[in-house]
């Protein structure tokens, strides 16, 4: 069943097509600073409801992901990384962290899935 979730002004807005069985917790600088939990999707799992347009996107370090962000009220929507499962950036594979925490609140208890953490300041 799809899922819906928005930044905090409904600028931005999202559809995922299912709910994630577990989230991400990364401590790296960037996703820290950020407090999010990250479920990852494929692209065609993926759909941006909002005009590309209207949605900001910060990159840095090496360029490899884009995190995206809305243009208004700031708040960090998603991310599109090459997949990383195999320890090298596979760039024919690329994955979708969405910002758990913006599902449609109701639709997704991100309190019930379990929670992967990721120790991304010594692993990367």
């Amino acid at each position: 069943m799809p899922l819906k979730g928005s930044c905090h002004c409904g600028a931005t807005q999202f559809e995922v097509d299912a709910a994630p069985t577990e989230v991400t917790e990364c401590n790296c600088s960037f996703c820290a600073k950020r407090g999010q939990k990250h479920a990852y999707y494929n692209p065609e799992q993926f759909k941006l409801l909002t005009a590309r347009d209207r949605v900001s996107t910060y990159q840095w370090g090496h360029y490899v992901g884009q995190h995206h962000h809305c243009a208004i009220c700031g708040c960090g929507t998603y991310s599109e990384f090459p997949d990383f499962s195999t320890g090298q950036a596979d760039y024919e594979h690329m994955k979708v962290g969405v910002n758990a925490r913006l599902f449609d609140v109701g639709a997704f208890d991100i309190d019930a899935v379990p929670v992967n953490k990721v120790n991304g300041r010594t692993d990367w």
